[in-house]
Formats: C-alpha cells, structure tokens, sequence
C-alpha cells in the first residue's frame, strides 16, 4: 500500500509539472497572431478536404499506410476525427482546471475511439510535438537550462525513446492485438496508481482545507533528500556541473544517472505517447537533487526533442500518425486548457480535484475492462465473445460519462459565469 500511494505521488508531481508547462504553452500560442494564422492554416484544409474526400481518400491507402483492413491502423473518417477535438478539449479541461496533466486520458479515450494503441500513441506524440514547437517558451527559461544537463539528458532520452519505439512497432508486427494488450497493460498500471492516489488526496483535502496542491512554495531541490546525496556522492568520471547560480560552486552528478533518468523518460514517452515531461520533474528534482527552477527549463527543452524525435523517427515515417487527428487534439486542447483554468476562478477547488480522481480512475476502468477482450481474442485466457464485448463496452461507456460529464460541468460553469469572470460583478 505504501508503494502504491509513493508510486501515485510521484506521478502526480510530475502530471502537475507538465501541465504547468501546457498552460504556458497554449497561452503563447492563443496569445500570438502569427501563430494562430498558422494554426488555421493546418486546421483549414482539413476541414475543407477531409470532411469531403475522407471515405474516398482511405479506400485508396495501402494497407500498411492506413486502410480499412484489420491489421492497418484505424481509418479516418469525420466521426473520429470530431472525436478528436472533443478529446483534446476534456484533456484541456483536466490541465487548466486541476492543474494536472490530462494528457494520460488521451491515449485512452482514442483508443475506446476505435484508434488502435500503436496510432494513439503516435499520434499523441505528435500533437504534442506541434504544440511544443508551435508555442515554444524556451527564450523565456534560457537562463534556467543548464546545457550540459540537457545534453546528457538527450542522450539518454533518444535511446530510450528508440528502445519504446522498436518495442511497440515489434509488438505490433507479431500482433496487433499483442500491440494493444501491452498498450493498455502499461496504461492500467500508470492510471491505476495515479488514480488511486488523486481519490485519496482529494479525501484528504475534504478534512484540511489547508491543503496545498501548488508547487512554489519553496525551491524543491534546495534541500537534498537522502537518495539525491547518495546519487551525487558517487563519483563516476564524467560528472556533470549544475544549479552554479544556486548553490556556490553548483552541484555535481555523474552522467552515468544522467543518461538512466533521459532513458527512462524517453522509453515511457515512446510507449506511452505523453511527452515524458510528466516524469522528468520528479526525477530531476526527488531523485538527482535539481532545482525546480534549473529543471523547469530543461523540461521544457527536453519536451521538445524527445516527443519530436519520437513521434517523427519512431512514429511518422513508418505510417503510425494520423496528422488530421493530432491537429483535431491540438485545437481542443487549446481551448481547453483556457477554458479550465478560467473556471478555477468561481468553483471550489477540492470539487475539481474530485472531478479529476474520477477522470484518472475513468480512464483506469476503461483500459482495465478493455484488456480481457485484447486476451482473449489472443487466446490467453478463455472468454465468451459476448462477455469480453461487454466488458470492454461497459468500460468505454462509463470512462466516456465520467470525462462527458465533467467536461459538460466546466463550460457550463463557464458559461453560467461569463459576466463573473468579464469582473462585471466583481
């Protein structure tokens, strides 16, 4: 129990991080002409083109491109990629309001959408890559990157984003059912513990209202814990200097831990299609012992490489990436983001950490109810049809009432509230 609830805080330290930076991001982006011209000029043409030729254009697709057939991924058409923008506003919703990444429940829901893994996690990959470079703040943090860091990081980040992708794309050669299963099995393991943890949190908070759920109030990192003292106190040649303008002389870390952490972080972005931003702040900071600052802007620099050079190399050329559907999220996201960090003006904010409990562990149902029909269809276990249908209908049905109904509450909120937030009856 006690591995599960540290297992759930650390995720929800880094989902808070990473949303941290989407807000950022999509503030830049709606806050700037030049790139909302260029946003209309990616989203126009599909509007115009895909809504009229999609059936056309997918009857013409080789199968290892994208066609109807049951080994290729999942075809567009105008539903689905409606359905996409309708995602990316509910994971928009989660980030601006709560605070916290919603980015884990997009995967989910586009797989409960009839996209099959391997696509929802390229996919994924790349909206966020577009948004990374469309709403890029990095002259803003410049003077918080430490580029030896970053480097290093990289390193380690781009084979383990190479690692997930073989992976992925290997597993989905043998099966695309296989593929799947694993998709969901990782998804079941990270939401299950984020979801746990955010449901006990918000009990919690319903006893104390002085619960803070903000980072800031302090510079984490100032003060090592015993794990980053242990990590620096190794000196395996080279060691690596940061945080100089914090702590005279900087502090030291041997690349070798550099190198674990970029991997690790590059292999769950390439799996899981969520960037890896959400583990390289408590990484950086609870276990090498950076300043949240220095860490901030090297998140920032590392979201860029790692979810570009997975989504493009690892992803794109090889036909996993469905661009209209990424470019349908990228819009939703946007004005979600907006419209939920607005509402957190006018509702209470232990209501919204409820919502999220129920989203994360909505998301949880849903993967966990899917993987018995992805096992049986592989004849893992022995499953009636009707049951594993059921099952993995029940799930998407439950996740899509739960995200349905808070997205519902946050723009009507919104909308009841219009005059408020205006400062009309302030």
């Amino acid at each position: 129990m006690k591995f599960f609830k540290q297992w759930g805080r650390f995720m929800m330290m880094g989902t808070r991080a990473h949303a941290a930076w989407e807000l950022e991001v999509s503030r830049t982006i709606l806050g700037d002409r030049k790139r909302l011209v260029i946003l209309g000029l990616l989203i126009i043409p599909i509007l115009l083109g895909g809504f009229a030729f999609a059936d056309q254009i997918a009857g013409t697709l080789p199968s290892f491109i994208g066609d109807k057939s049951a080994y290729s991924p999942a075809y567009y058409t105008n539903g689905i990629f409606i359905a996409s923008i309708l995602i990316g506003l509910c994971a928009g919703l989660i980030t601006g309001c709560i605070g916290a990444g919603g980015g884990f429940v997009v995967a989910p829901a586009l797989m409960s959408a009839g996209i099959k893994g391997i696509l929802a996690v390229g996919t994924d990959l790349f909206h966020i890559f577009a948004k990374a470079i469309m709403g890029s703040v990095i002259h803003k943090k410049l003077g918080n990157i430490s580029v030896a860091l970053a480097f290093i990081f990289l390193i380690g980040a781009i084979i383990g984003a190479t690692t997930g992708g073989m992976l992925n794309r290997w597993l989905y050669e043998i099966n695309p059912i296989l593929s799947d299963a694993f998709i969901t099995t990782v998804y079941c393991l990270m939401l299950g513990g984020l979801g746990f943890y955010s449901l006990l949190d918000f009990l919690s908070a319903r006893k104390s209202s002085t619960v803070q759920i903000e980072h800031g109030k302090k510079v984490e990192g100032a003060d090592l814990g015993n794990l980053p003292k242990k990590l620096q106190a190794i000196r395996i040649p080279p060691m690596i200097t940061f945080d100089e303008g914090m702590i005279p002389g900087g502090r030291q870390i041997s690349c070798v831990f550099l190198i674990l952490s970029g991997f690790l972080v590059g292999l769950s972005a390439s799996i899981m299609g969520v960037g890896g931003g959400f583990l390289t702040f408590p990484i950086f900071v609870y276990v090498l012992g950076v300043s949240s600052l220095t860490t901030v802007g090297t998140d920032i620099f590392q979201i860029i490489f790692t979810s570009g050079y997975a989504g493009v190399a690892q992803y794109a050329i090889y036909g996993f990436i469905f661009y209209t559907l990424a470019m349908g999220m990228l819009l939703g996201s946007l004005l979600g983001i907006q419209l939920g960090a607005l509402v957190t003006k006018v509702v209470p904010g232990i209501a919204i950490r409820g919502f999220y409990a129920l989203s994360v562990l909505a998301g949880f149902v849903n993967r966990l109810f899917a993987l018995p029909k992805k096992l049986a269809d592989m004849e893992f276990i022995s499953l009636s049809k009707s049951t594993s249908v059921m099952l993995d209908r029940t799930g998407a049905i439950i996740f899509w009432i739960v995200v349905g109904a808070f997205a519902v509450w946050v723009i009507g909120t919104f909308v009841v509230n219009i005059k408020k937030l205006k400062g009309e009856d302030i």
